[in-house]
């Protein structure tokens, strides 16, 4: 937020390259030696640049970025189904409450910065609308995009720190007397700002690029915050217009680049390299990342080791490290297929929940847990290895007998499987990677329609309808050959199981357990590493102290127990 005190930020370049003015040397300036809001924002052309940026901030809050990943972990580390697998380390860099929930961290810091910097541009966009060369249809729909992005900002901001200033004006002058609105005012900035958004934004099928939001990603999450206010009917109306639209629909077949390869499944298909995207036939996505490698702004490089999109790095354990019993290395190097799963290096395992019990009542059935889906043991592949095709767990050698945290069951979504970029290879025909490895070289969800039917079944849930949450839950379980419910067995905690088998990281888990109010009850439950350091307190992150001070005209009241 101090950045917002401070700074405004301008559009000047294309794509998604950005520059900020300071506000002392603005005022210095004649208006033709810079841009100001007036000579910025006049052509329809100037708004979308403006808006790419809005949808770049959060590709890199949801899937990071070389210096600034701490939402990537964090949204998933520390809750009821991750922990820092280097806990022989003691307090890990990403597990720990007391390190990474200090008032002088980072990881609050950024979420807080992050959120509210896009929160500046979108103020700064809606007052440059009037004045500008926009027809009518066009301010609607880029006030509409805007709004949608604010609303989605105050969605982590109130879930993640409570009540935070509520910021809905463009900030012309350094400000330092910021005061908090409660949560419900947030809240209830959140559903304006998304009701005018999905009355205004394109339908689903009229969206003009991929990537780009249409009404179903604002109506969906309008819906989520309706749940937060109690108002589980008007949730279930915004569901149903989304579920309900004949443009998207579960994929239930096989499709897309690799829909041939055997073994795989349509779940498997949805994460292939190249299938993400609607106009690859996927009309289960609602809202998808944008990442391309090696171009300006795509994200992704095969030249540098970076942590964007760094899933595979992050979430794969470090199988390339490991040897046989006679000591030799037991795979070829960072082998990019589903058995070794490119260049891992062991920062997150999943929690016991996770990788065995939600899976237990239907194992062999649900293909989500099939052993191309989730990798449940390591073959040596090394032919120097006397070990060559027999299992690494079942002939352990001395590294992972001496830190077992190098192996543990993992998610192939993760990578993209014998289908690199053909740039990282040093040998294609054994699908052996360079060292700049690591990153998911493909696009990523942020919504597809599988968490919309779990979200309404959530409201049906709510109105103590569980035939209805069923239905819904079922929905998501026939696609993936599992069982179907029981209306009877449908509770909280079932349908943030089923989340857990559908949405492995695509989701911000802490979100979800934070907005329902259950991260401190299913940590202790299902976290052993984290399930003595948390704390009630930690059911709000802190305000970061660094914004604290610099608001000397206000009293930024912290969050209790910090």
């Amino acid at each position: 937020m101090k950045t917002n005190k401070k700074y405004k930020i301008f559009i000047v370049l294309l794509m998604v390259f950005f520059t900020s003015c300071n506000e002392a040397d603005f005022l210095k300036e004649e208006a033709k030696d810079f841009l100001t809001p007036s000579n910025a924002y006049v052509t329809n052309n100037d708004f979308q640049t403006s808006l790419n940026y809005l949808y770049t901030i959060v590709r890199e809050r949801y899937y990071g970025r070389e210096s600034n990943y701490s939402h990537m972990m964090m949204m998933r580390n520390g809750t009821d189904m991750w922990y820092d697998a280097r806990v022989s380390s003691g307090i890990s860099r990403w597990g720990h409450y007391d390190v990474n929930m200090a008032t002088d961290s980072r990881v609050p810091l950024n979420e807080w910065r992050d959120w509210y910097k896009l929160i500046s541009e979108v103020n700064t966009i809606i007052a440059s609308i009037d004045g500008s060369e926009l027809s009518e249809d066009e301010a609607n729909q880029v006030e509409a995009e805007a709004r949608f992005f604010r609303g989605f900002a105050y969605r982590h901001l109130v879930y993640l720190f409570g009540g935070v200033p509520l910021i809905t004006e463009q900030i012309t002058s350094p400000e330092t007397d910021f005061t908090r609105a409660t949560k419900d005012q947030i809240l209830t900035q959140i559903i304006d700002d998304l009701e005018y958004a999905s009355a205004n934004l394109p339908e689903l099928n009229e969206v003009s690029q991929d990537g780009r939001i249409s009404n179903l990603v604002a109506l969906h999450y309008l819906a989520e915050t309706y749940i937060s206010e109690g108002e589980d009917d008007k949730a279930i109306t915004a569901l149903t217009t989304v579920i309900d639209n004949p443009n998207t629909a579960l994929m239930k077949e096989r499709f897309g680049s690799r829909k041939s390869r055997e073994p795989g499944d349509v779940y498997w298909d949805l994460f292939r390299r190249g299938n993400q995207n609607r106009s690859a036939g996927n009309i289960e996505a609602i809202w998808v990342a944008q990442m391309e490698t090696d171009l300006p702004g795509g994200f992704l490089v095969t030249t540098a080791t970076t942590y964007n999109h760094a899933f595979e790095r992050f979430f794969i354990p470090a199988i390339w490290t490991l040897n046989d019993p006679d000591g030799i290395l037991g795979v070829r190097g960072y082998e990019g297929d589903d058995n070794v799963g490119s260049a891992g290096v062991s920062l997150a395992m999943p929690t016991d929940y996770l990788i065995n019990q939600i899976w237990e009542s239907d194992f062999n059935n649900d293909i989500r847990n099939a052993p191309h889906n989730i990798v449940r043991d390591f073959i040596y592949s090394n032919p120097e290895s006397a070990y060559y095709g027999k299992s690494g767990l079942e002939y352990p050698g001395s590294v992972i007998l001496a830190q077992d945290w190098r192996w543990y069951p993992w998610f192939v979504k993760a990578t993209t499987p014998e289908n690199h970029p053909d740039e990282l290879y040093i040998d294609k025909s054994n699908y052996v990677l360079s060292s700049f490895a690591g990153s998911t070289y493909r696009e990523s969800y942020i919504l597809r329609l599988a968490e919309c039917y779990l979200l309404r079944a959530e409201a049906y849930l709510n109105k103590g309808l569980k035939d209805k949450a069923a239905d819904d839950i079922n929905e998501v379980r026939q696609r993936a050959n599992a069982t179907p419910v029981n209306a009877g067995d449908v509770t909280i905690e079932y349908i943030l199981d089923e989340r857990a088998r559908e949405l492995v990281l695509e989701t911000p888990r802490r979100l979800t357990l934070m907005r329902l109010g259950l991260l401190i009850s299913r940590v202790k439950e299902y976290n052993f590493w984290n399930a003595d350091d948390i704390q009630d307190h930690h059911s709000l992150w802190p305000i970061p102290n660094s914004e604290i001070e610099a608001n000397i005209n206000a009293n930024l009241e912290q969050n209790p127990g910090y």
